[in-house]
């Protein structure tokens, strides 16, 4: 097929406003699936995706469209997530594309992703088409949300399109649109060849399976490939076209999107953004369409039972395969032995992660307190940074500590301005500016610290705003902070896992805090538990968890009182022995209690 019949696009927008289903409009239009296999969200095949309703990983498909002129077109689909922590997902996917569908639903408008999806598709230099859905809603406001898609990307009315596509309305005139307005790729199939990356997964049978767009040059079955980045060697043992399955062909050539697998095995030798091209004709150079991504929060990962160890291992490097952002390394805790710090987008990113290892892997897991990573100035003058609370130097070695801050936009109805003005300044937020978007819809800009964020903040934000506003954020730069360690002590010992960094003006509220879970969580023993938080050798805060007594005096039915006294003194000598030496175990659940613990309570 001439690479002029190809169009390479993808469909960006806020989480829920029908990317998914459009999609599904799309492939029933080309008849890419049958009645049979068609369901609601097709392309989200993960469990996970169709509880929650959302898109976690980018998904290809391949569809043939005959055009109203009788020409017969080649699309390649990309659907993309629309949550703020997969927002590195929507980027790869960009890199791969040419254009791209817009989609603002018709009642909430435009929101926060939405801006920042468009931002990113603007930098790739994509050819926008501006599609509003749902506009069989009662509740849709078509000419309002025309008139902020208007001011946002500065087109012409006639320029925006509307459908419904949970009925199928104006579809086929979108699918018009995309062979009309996006450009067909470029690239010569005789030209040194080159293809990115933009996804891959992991096949027990098969080894990795790469996704790729070749930007150049053309791929051959049994060709002899090299990968940029890793320098290592492999042969193409199957090529091929992306539809609901894998269909292989002999080749690919430039403009084209499928998948190939080379039997690597090693899932760092195949890195998402890495160029593949051919050992006799050699590009010059690799593509570089990918900005690094960097972790915003770091959190411990440890098996519950301590000879999953090594099972822990092998999935974390399945799971980082299909999903490039995230980072892991290996790190050891006196409470919970061995285990991984790993790093992740945000909480939602690190949900999705521990849900995916309990379900794929079958492995059960402990996850400590989320912690951002914070850089260390001491008093020598040495600067470096810590993703973990116990790695913080003595107080008296810290010349001061820098945290991280974040550029956040809010899109709310403008009602509840005073509701999130509170809500910023009890996050340390410093307020930017406010832009109208038009009457009763505001865009809100704040400076926050990461570490207000990252915890419980969009559902308060959610709550406070009825469901209506939406949050998107980028990092910002590093400021000075007053910042403290608090520990927890269970009976006069440092639960390392336990430990937090928190500013200092909120500190002793958060060690009351700390004490007063865990006395809920932790089970009484036949001894006294002492719960302290301290910050260095100063306890703030503590607590005792009750112990149980047996009732020893039962048996005596009146009779000298110095006999049950006896069995009293007996009864607390055995108790004080047993405080020296018994150790108290720390139920998962105190671990999990201490993620959703209400900030602002």
């Amino acid at each position: 097929m001439s690479i002029d019949y190809i169009r390479n696009f993808c469909i960006i927008a806020h989480i829920d406003h029908g990317k998914s289903t459009l999609a599904d409009r799309m492939l029933e239009l080309t008849n890419t699936i049958s009645s049979r296999d068609l369901v609601d969200q097709v392309l989200d095949d993960m469990d996970l995706e169709r509880e929650r309703g959302i898109t976690i990983k980018s998904h290809a498909i391949q569809m043939k469209y005959r055009a109203n002129s009788g020409d017969m077109y080649t699309f390649n689909l990309i659907d993309t997530p629309g949550h703020v922590d997969f927002s590195f997902e929507v980027f790869r996917s960009l890199a791969a594309c040419e254009g791209a569908l817009l989609v603002v639903d018709a009642a909430q408008g435009i929101e926060a992703q939405t801006l920042s999806n468009l931002y990113l598709a603007i930098e790739n230099d994509l050819h926008i088409i501006p599609v509003i859905n749902k506009i069989d809603l009662p509740s849709a406001e078509i000419d309002s949300v025309k008139n902020q898609i208007i001011q946002v990307i500065g087109c012409a009315e006639d320029e925006i399109y509307l459908v419904s596509a949970k009925k199928g309305r104006g579809i086929k005139n979108i699918m018009e649109v995309i062979v009309e307005q996006i450009p067909p790729p470029t690239g010569l199939a005789d030209n040194p060849a080159q293809a990115l990356i933009f996804d891959s997964v992991f096949d027990p049978y098969r080894g990795v399976i790469t996704y790729i767009r070749i930007f150049e040059g053309k791929f051959n079955k049994n060709d002899a490939i090299k990968f940029f980045q890793s320098s290592k060697q492999f042969e193409v043992d199957e090529i091929g076209i992306l539809k609901l399955k894998r269909h292989p062909v002999d080749s690919l050539q430039a403009g084209e999107v499928g998948y190939l697998i080379s039997g690597a095995k090693d899932v760092h030798e195949t890195k998402v953004g890495d160029t593949i091209t051919l050992v006799k004709n050699t590009a010059d150079k690799p593509l570089l369409k990918y900005k690094e991504i960097h972790p915003m929060v770091f959190s411990g990962i440890y098996p519950i039972n301590s000879d999953d160890f090594e099972h822990l291992r092998e999935s974390l490097d399945k799971l980082y395969l299909n999903d490039s952002s995230l980072v892991f390394e290996p790190e050891t805790s006196q409470a919970l032995g061995f285990g991984f710090r790993c790093g992740f987008l945000g909480l939602l990113h690190m949900e999705i992660i521990q849900e995916r290892l309990e379900r794929e892997y079958k492995i059960s897991i402990i996850n400590t307190l989320p912690n951002v990573v914070y850089r260390v100035h001491l008093n020598n003058g040495d600067i470096f940074e810590i993703d973990n609370p116990t790695k913080l130097p003595p107080p008296g070695k810290i010349n001061y500590i820098e945290e991280p801050y974040i550029n956040a936009q809010i899109i709310t109805p403008a009602d509840y301005i005073g509701n999130i003005m509170k809500l910023s300044r009890d996050r340390r937020g410093v307020f930017v500016n406010t832009q109208y978007l038009d009457t009763s819809r505001v865009d809100m800009n704040f400076k926050f610290p990461l570490s207000e964020v990252i915890f419980d903040f969009f559902d308060k934000l959610k709550s406070l705003s009825r469901g209506y506003a939406s949050l998107d954020y980028e990092m910002d730069e590093y400021q000075r902070s007053n910042l403290v360690k608090i520990d927890i002590l269970i009976n006069g010992e440092i639960i390392d896992a336990l430990s937090i960094i928190a500013h200092k003006d909120k500190a002793y509220e958060w060690g009351n805090r700390l004490c007063r879970k865990l006395k809920e969580l932790i089970p009484r023993q036949m001894f006294e538990v002492a719960l302290q938080a301290a910050i260095g050798s100063k306890v703030i805060a503590r607590t005792n968890v009750k112990a149980l007594r047996k009732n020893v005096t039962a048996k005596c039915y009146g009779g000298d009182i110095t006999r049950k006294r006896k069995l009293l003194e007996k009864q607390k000598e055995g108790k004080k022995r047993m405080k020296k030496l018994g150790s108290v175990e720390i139920p998962q659940e105190a671990f999990l209690a201490l993620l959703s613990m209400d900030t602002d309570n």
